[in-house]
């Protein structure tokens, strides 16, 4: 099977670079300067096509889009064009990321919650999630993909995706079909994604330390194929990351680098299921987190290394 690895969002080797600079909503209110926020978003494209550039000549595959490109996109009373000032940033940066067959997608911060009783929240995670799309079709990315968590647990876990699937069914048609969800490490396991699967037949992206952290005495290796069949045809991908501590309260906090003993014994668990996937690399020290586990993995396994992330088991 041939796995890539990937990070998200923020090299931690280019220094002073990240396409994720914020214009927050109060200072905006007290300046309403649109020529700063047109700089700030001119300065995350710039960036955005930097990291994308350092990902191609480190033959990284697989990267995650930050969610805070365009600051402030999604607030109604604050109204802005995203898409004409910057046109020749998206056309450059999306042909990179075509010719060189990068898999990226995004995922929406823990404000995005489709499954809220509150219409404030719902509303505005609409239009989070039409931002999102924007973004990925601005791109010219093929297979968007949003990464979702189904949400909060009011009224309880079975009303809760009740809900989730009620809303996401009111969704436009090109959103719902660039959805993925996700496994949570509180509230929604994975055999509650793959209850809501089987309802919306959305692909599932299966988080290890999620797993780890809330699950109801399910094996993952009794689901990975299920899991993975979710896909239909395209190549799935999941997180993996490890618990800064093993203490209570920081066991779901992610370490800045990833246990490449934890990680091997899971690779290994994978072999079973012996089809290609992605991993994505959620670790603080993003792509350095990455290329110290290349570096380990190469010490402690006979794994074939094919470019600089991309091994065969």
């Amino acid at each position: 099977m041939k796995i890539h690895l990937g990070y998200a969002c923020l090299s931690k080797t280019l220094e002073h670079v990240t396409s994720s600079s914020n214009y927050t909503y109060t200072n905006f209110q007290k300046e309403k300067d649109f020529q700063k926020l047109d700089r700030i978003i001119r300065s995350n494209f710039e960036d955005l096509e930097k990291i994308i550039d350092y990902n191609i000549a480190n033959n990284i595959h697989f990267f995650r889009m930050t969610s805070k490109l365009i600051p402030l996109a999604t607030l109604k009373d604050v109204e802005f064009d995203y898409l004409n000032p910057y046109l020749d940033y998206y056309l450059k940066i999306g042909k990179k990321i075509e010719k060189n067959k990068m898999r990226m997608d995004i995922h929406p911060d823990q404000f995005c919650v489709l499954n809220s009783t509150k219409e404030e929240v719902l509303e505005n995670s609409k239009e989070i999630l039409k931002y999102q799309y924007n973004l990925l079709e601005l791109f010219g990315i093929q297979n968007k993909r949003i990464i979702l968590h189904i949400g909060g647990n009011t009224f309880g876990k079975e009303k809760s995706k009740t809900r989730f699937v009620h809303q996401f069914l009111n969704l436009p048609k090109e959103i719902q079909k660039s959805i993925v969800i996700e496994n949570d490490d509180k509230i929604f396991t994975i055999k509650d994604c793959y209850d809501i699967y089987k309802r919306i037949g959305v692909p599932i992206v299966f988080d290890y330390h999620h797993y780890l952290c809330n699950r109801e005495g399910e094996d993952f290796e009794d689901y990975m194929e299920k899991i993975f069949d979710t896909w239909k045809g395209e190549t799935p991908k999941i997180h993996f990351s490890s618990p800064k501590n093993q203490t209570k309260k920081d066991f779901r906090s992610h370490h800045d680098y990833i246990d490449v003993d934890k990680f091997i014994e899971f690779i290994e668990k994978m072999k079973k299921v012996d089809r290609d996937f992605d991993i994505m690399i959620e670790a603080k020290a993003k792509d350095e987190a990455l290329f110290r586990l290349v570096r380990q993995l190469k010490y402690k396994t006979n794994y074939q290394f094919i470019d600089e992330t991309t091994f065969i088991v």
